[in-house]
């Protein structure tokens, strides 16, 4: 058991409005039981929300700020998950390797991340991709979700938009390639991509793990 002030609860717009088709999408993925392993959480909004609706699973929430983790924490006793849902794990992306607890890591089906790689360098998409395949097990599911572009071109005005206001925010920031995505997932063993169109010009992608392949760095 566990306890945070309702103070340290954090509320992100888009969570509110894409939380139902992210989670209509991700009951046709989602095996029955085991771990799920959820880099980037921020508020921890999500998470909450897809621990009760997939209460068979057992979430794992992480993030690199601590005020997101707080976040997570504090929605997690806010949503009495305490005695189900494990703690905010502190974890950045481009750690190597993942120090994961014993007990996600025996039990770990998918791993997944949510509006992370578009407001990201290019390098913390390889660490992400490069240490799911490391710590999944064969058939075990890496799952994106967020906007992309399909074969070098935005599928909408608005992506184009917004992919060019975070590139003036970093540089290092955008919309990324599906397809270069998919090459780097191939190269670790990633594959059987499937994707779903979600609201707002966004793709729900899933990969299965198939091969064991040596890791990209």
């Amino acid at each position: 058991m566990f306890s945070s002030s309702d103070q340290d609860r954090l509320y992100f717009p888009a969570t509110e409005r894409n939380r139902v088709p992210i989670g209509d999408a991700l009951a046709e993925m989602l095996p029955e039981d085991g771990s799920v392993l959820e880099i980037a959480s921020g508020s921890g909004e999500h998470a909450v929300t897809f621990q009760r609706r997939f209460p068979g699973i057992r979430w794992q929430a992480s993030d690199s700020d601590p005020s997101h983790c707080q976040s997570i924490n504090a929605w997690i006793a806010h949503q009495s998950l305490s005695d189900q849902m494990p703690k905010a794990l502190q974890l950045n992306v481009l750690d190597r390797p993942w120090l994961l607890p014993e007990s996600i890591r025996l039990e770990l089906k998918v791993v997944i991340a949510i509006n992370l790689i578009h407001i990201a360098p290019w390098s913390c998409c390889k660490s992400l991709i490069d240490q799911a395949s490391e710590h999944l097990p064969m058939g075990g599911r890496f799952i994106l979700y967020g906007p992309f572009r399909r074969n070098g071109s935005h599928t909408s005005l608005s992506n184009e938009v917004f992919d060019q206001s975070l590139r003036d925010r970093n540089p290092s920031w955008g919309v990324r390639d599906l397809e270069a995505v998919e090459k780097l997932c191939s190269q670790v063993g990633l594959q059987a991509m499937y994707f779903q169109e979600c609201p707002a010009n966004n793709l729900i992608v899933s990969l299965t793990k198939e091969v064991n392949c040596i890791n990209l760095f």
